[in-house]
């Protein structure tokens, strides 16, 4: 998974990160490598219901060449964006990639003007992610039970706004 698309770059995002990261924006062109590394992170085909989503975003995290990560989200509302799913691969986990992305594309959301980020985790599937969102101050809006994944499902949401 070497295919790059230079289209945009995320530089203080990637800062954040505990390797060289570069984070880049992809398009639907791309969408076998969000699938090949959907299917490396989550063992699962799955990635989102539909891409024909108002606003989507792709971004892919890069190290020497690599992809080894990915974030997808899109429009939810007319002042919210949702963080729809995302991961990095075992082998770069805790070295910041997924706060860098997660921060990549908060940065993208507030650019396009919106005023709120969401996302939803499963906290017994991805304990990373509940804990990262209350690292990062997100506040739990919603809880509820989800049939599809059996697991419990955290609703996490953020203001945009620079005060």
């Amino acid at each position: 998974m070497d295919v790059r698309d230079n289209r945009s770059t995320y530089e203080d995002a990637e800062a954040i990160a505990e390797c060289p990261l570069t984070i880049t924006e992809v398009g639907l062109d791309q969408l076998d490598l969000i699938r090949d590394l959907n299917v490396e992170i989550f063992d699962d085909e799955h990635i989102i219901n539909t891409f024909e989503r108002d606003d989507l975003l792709m971004l892919v995290g890069w190290v020497d060449g690599t992809a080894v990560g990915f974030k997808i989200g899109y429009q939810f509302d007319v002042s919210g964006f949702y963080s729809a799913k995302g991961g990095v691969t075992e082998e770069y986990r805790r070295q910041g990639i997924a706060r860098a992305l997660l921060y990549a594309l908060m940065d993208a959301a507030r650019s396009r003007g919106y005023e709120r980020f969401i996302y939803d985790t499963f906290p017994n599937k991805h304990p990373g992610m509940t804990v990262l969102g209350l690292d990062e101050d997100f506040r739990v809006i919603k809880a509820d039970y989800s049939l599809r994944y059996e697991d419990y499902r955290l609703r996490f949401e953020q203001s945009l706004s620079d005060d």
